[in-house]
């Protein structure tokens, strides 16, 4: 298996792979080791460790922050993004990079597929999508795009973990009841991404594929918060909250539900439920009761 670079490895996703494997032919970076938006950096890097796969998980992930800060955002979703796919289509290496719901605008009634119109209304949710073009337009023989929602993690900052810390410290809180989708437990996405690289197909797919990954099951923010409380048995009371009643910078998607079946067909993965994620990452964290 060639040696894989992992990007934003400081994040909830690049943490759960690195915990994941053995450090052995891969190499984990952050923004503090390899700037991803310094085209030159990257390619010696990658020369240097004789790198055959990029996972790019860095990104600018703050969602609202990112409607007064544009341009970082953009040059880390988006410009970086274009360096990776030109430096993967050079070098004739792979590049599987993480997106998002957000390129939708949440008006389905049934979950997205990987071909659905996308529209995204955020900052966010636009750079994301310009570094999709971006990597379809520069390199279409070697790129794997994986769409995601909703992720948590026992490192990092999430909802699960602010759940958790205000749940010990109120005895009610309120949550979105009106935006419905699915968390995902970033190590079942690592393990997923992990077993895509060392799948016989990786190779011989000379198209831009994208996926789109979470955890199995529907559900909404308020039933999430419920849920958490309820494992780790804390008694905060979760009141309903309509969006209106908790305005935000950016605008989310009232339903961002991602079809899973494409990737289950041809990688033959198998998805955790929900449930089972959130078990698992309360129990990583001791907090399961």
């Amino acid at each position: 298996m060639p040696s894989v670079l992992v990007t934003g490895s400081s994040g909830q996703l690049g943490s759960e792979i690195k915990s994941l494997v053995s450090k052995e032919g891969f190499f984990f970076t952050d923004h503090t080791t390899l700037d991803i938006s310094d085209e030159k950096a990257v390619l010696e890097f990658v020369k240097s460790k004789d790198i055959g796969v990029i996972i790019n998980c860095a990104a600018y992930t703050a969602v609202d922050k990112a409607e007064d800060d544009e341009v970082l955002a953009d040059k880390i979703n988006h410009l970086a993004v274009k360096n990776l796919a030109r430096i993967s289509k050079d070098m004739d290496i792979k590049l599987i990079h993480v997106s998002t719901d957000y390129v939708f605008d949440g008006t389905n009634y049934k979950p997205y597929c990987e071909d659905d119109k996308t529209n995204p209304q955020s900052v966010y949710g636009k750079t994301k999508l310009d570094g999709e073009k971006a990597m379809i337009k520069i390199n279409p023989k070697n790129s794997i795009i994986i769409r995601t929602s909703w992720v948590y993690s026992s490192f990092g900052n999430n909802f699960l973990k602010t759940m958790i810390r205000l749940g010990k410290e109120r005895d009610e809180l309120g949550v979105i009841y009106d935006q419905v989708g699915t968390p995902t437990y970033a190590r079942d996405l690592a393990n997923a991404i992990l077993q895509i690289t060392q799948h016989s197909t990786l190779n011989t797919k000379h198209s831009v594929e994208i996926y789109h990954y979470s955890n199995e099951g529907v559900l909404s923010w308020y039933d999430f918060a419920k849920e958490i409380m309820k494992m780790a048995k804390l008694e905060c009371k979760i009141n309903p909250l309509e969006t209106y009643q908790y305005p935000t910078p950016a605008p989310r998607p009232h339903y961002s539900l991602l079809n899973k079946a494409k990737i289950k067909k041809d990688f033959g993965i198998e998805i955790p439920y929900w449930k089972d994620g959130v078990d698992a990452c309360l129990r990583v964290l001791g907090e399961r009761r």
